[in-house]
């Protein structure tokens, strides 16, 4: 029983350490590769501060692809 607890324990450290990981390569991604013409740059570096790795699975999934095949970066 103990050694389950302990099993979960690291487990959710795991997925904290890498939702963590996963927020700051977004963010860093979007700062430096996302085209700053208008203001969708800083809507979606907000989104991603604000809303954590919630935010940047959203913006992995609504804007990644398309900037990649708009702008090539």
């Amino acid at each position: 029983m103990f050694g389950i607890a302990i099993g979960l324990v690291i487990l959710y450290f795991v997925f904290i350490i890498a939702a963590t990981v996963l927020w700051i390569w977004v963010l860093v991604d979007c700062i430096t590769k996302e085209p700053s013409g208008d203001n969708e740059k800083i809507v979606w570096v907000l989104v991603i501060v604000l809303v954590g790795a919630l935010g940047a699975l959203i913006y992995l999934i609504a804007r990644r692809p398309k900037r990649k095949q708009l702008y090539g970066k």
